[in-house]
This record gives C-alpha cells, structure tokens and sequence, in this order.
C-alpha cells in the first residue's frame, strides 16, 4: 500500500493594526530592504456565562525588497492592515548567549487598509502595489464613493 503524505500548506490571512512604527532596514550583505512590525488583532467570543469577551493576539510580521519599502513609506503606528503570507521561525543567539526562537509572519502580500487624501481630494482606500504586480481592484461603497485598492506582493 502506497504511504500516505501530508500535503505542504503554510498560509496565514490575518488582518490588525499596528502597534508601532515599522522598523526599516537593509541586509549587510547586499543591502536588501527588510521592514518588521507587529499587528494586533481583536478577537470577540461569549465565554462561559454567555457574556462578550476579547482577546488581543499579537503577530509579528517581516516583508522584503519593494513590499519592505512601501510599507516603510506608507505605515505608521495603527495603521490597519490585511496580511497575506507563510509562517517561518527563525533562531539567534541573545547577547546574554541564550537562544532565542520567533515565530512570525512572511509577508507575499499586504493590503492597506486606512483612508487618505488623494490629491487633496475626498478620501479614499489607500492601498499601494509594488509596481512589480498590478492587481488593481475597485468597488463602490452604498453612498457612492469609488473605492480602489491594491495588493503588495513580495515577487
């Protein structure tokens, strides 16, 4: 009998706010572009006695190269954002010598979720594209307005 095998997923959609500025920086080897930063994201449940409750679960998140320079030039603290991407661990020794292990989000793409001014105009969705992949979208919401927005991919 043939063995039996696990197929290979690893996909995460999360969508959060962050908890602070994103941390930008390049690779000493090639000066690749890196940003990290956190989301936090709500999650509502009754608990025993049927009554609400939140939680808050907080996840790292690392994008590369373009989608690393937009999200530099496009997020700040609270910014909401849609994350899709893979989890990945990674290990480093601590300056006390111990070692550390993280557990975190690889970002393929990023969707930005805050309203701003275009152009000085009314507001509207302010999602950015890596200029590698052009995935446009657009919908118009019940009181009319033409929102458009954009997906970040790491390709």
């Amino acid at each position: 009998m043939a063995e039996l095998k696990m197929p290979e997923i690893n996909s995460v959609v999360i969508a959060g706010n962050l908890t602070k500025d994103p941390v930008f920086r390049q690779t000493n080897s090639g000066g690749t572009p890196v940003v990290n930063f956190s989301i936090a994201c709500n999650r509502r449940f009754r608990d025993s006695n049927h009554q609400w409750q939140e939680d808050v679960c907080y996840v790292g998140v690392v994008a590369w190269n373009k989608l690393a320079e937009s999200c530099r030039d496009n997020l700040r603290k609270s910014s909401a954002v849609l994350v899709d991407g893979e989890l990945q661990s990674r290990t480093w020794k601590a300056q006390d010598g111990t070692s550390r292990t993280v557990v975190e989000i690889k970002a393929r793409r990023i969707q930005f979720l805050n309203k701003r001014k275009k152009n000085g105009e009314e507001d509207v969705e302010g999602f950015i594209e890596d200029e590698s992949h052009e995935n446009h979208h657009g919908q118009i919401d019940d009181d009319g307005h033409m929102y458009e927005y954009k997906y970040l991919t790491s390709d």
